[in-house]
């Protein structure tokens, strides 16, 4: 007997008719003196039909941000699907968020946004780290380069997902530049040697976004985060600095903000950047993969596969993101 994973399941092949024919002439013959016996024998097909994570390896997903909550917006949803799956995930932030509040910064502002980062990531079952560079003063330098390079190794990514270098923050345009130069390197032995390399180049990937310059984002994979959804919101909820006092401040939606927790859930959940709705151009994408279940997905995450990595054919999608129904 084996195991057969379809769009996130795990299908058992048939047992042989000559292994039925035994279990058959087991029973018939002596079911009381051979019950033991049996026991044994289904707790046996049991072991080889349940752990089909441990025949077929987890997907091993590293997303990097610049702040303590950009990997959560891009790809929360996602995230939180491939964990429920048994998939390995882990978030990293570059920076360490202390200058991104209206009245706190500094120390004091990094330890807040670091627990709350935490909280986030323990919230949908994922590994969340924060590493201290400063926050609005992030470089393309090659320490920085080495940090990235150290932490896709340390994962043993299949999958590296970053911002575009192109974007309103230097902080999110840099965090991408330094994937996109460690996309290569992680398979050098010569550099960054206290860390093995990886044997093959994982698939990197763009999180979406809404910059046209010097080209639009391209949804070359889009999934539906409708049964996540929740799950991404109280992701977001844990950053509260963010999402309830910074981000709002800078909109002028600070009194807007509601105090009751469960309303000020409700109030996120409807704003435009959980919200990540399916945009026209990225319909033939999901269409592709959802077929006529695409016209009921309303909330997605989508991104683009980068030049700079290993190239995936469909089936090698599939078998990454295995939550798309059967072709």
């Amino acid at each position: 007997m084996s195991c057969a994973r379809t769009s996130g399941r795990y299908i058992i092949r048939p047992v042989k008719m000559s292994m039925l024919n035994s279990f058959a002439q087991m029973l018939s013959a002596n079911a009381v003196r051979h019950r033991r016996s049996l026991a044994c024998v289904f707790a046996a097909l049991l072991l080889v039909a349940l752990p089909g994570r441990a025949q077929n390896q987890p997907v091993r997903v590293i997303a990097f941000g610049a702040h303590p909550d950009d990997c959560d917006l891009g790809a929360g949803g996602v995230a939180a699907k491939y964990a429920a799956l048994g998939d390995k995930v882990k978030f990293v932030s570059l920076t360490n968020g202390d200058a991104g509040h209206e009245s706190m910064g500094g120390e004091a502002l990094a330890k807040r946004r670091r627990a709350e980062a935490q909280e986030a990531g323990r919230r949908i079952g994922i590994e969340y780290e924060v590493l201290d560079n400063r926050d609005g003063k992030l470089l393309p330098t090659l320490e920085v380069r080495e940090q990235v390079i150290r932490e896709i190794r340390k994962w043993k990514a299949d999958i590296v997902i970053a911002p575009r270098p192109n974007d309103y923050h230097p902080d999110h345009r840099y965090t991408g530049v330094l994937v996109q130069d460690a996309s290569y390197m992680v398979i050098v032995p010569d550099l960054v040697t206290d860390t093995p390399p990886l044997k093959r180049n994982p698939v990197f990937l763009y999180y979406s976004d809404r910059f046209k310059r010097p080209q639009a984002f391209r949804a070359d994979i889009v999934v539906s985060i409708d049964d996540a959804f929740e799950k991404k919101i109280n992701m977001l909820d844990a950053h509260v600095s963010q999402f309830y006092e910074w981000l709002p401040w800078t909109e002028g939606q600070f009194e807007q903000v509601p105090k009751d927790p469960a309303e000020r859930k409700k109030w996120l959940a409807a704003g435009p950047l959980a919200s990540r709705k399916l945009q026209p151009e990225w319909r033939e994408s999901l269409q592709k993969r959802y077929g006529a279940q695409a016209d009921r997905v309303q909330h997605v995450e989508a991104f683009e596969i980068t030049e700079y990595g290993y190239q995936p054919s469909e089936e090698e999608i599939r078998r990454l993101f295995p939550f798309f129904p059967d072709p």
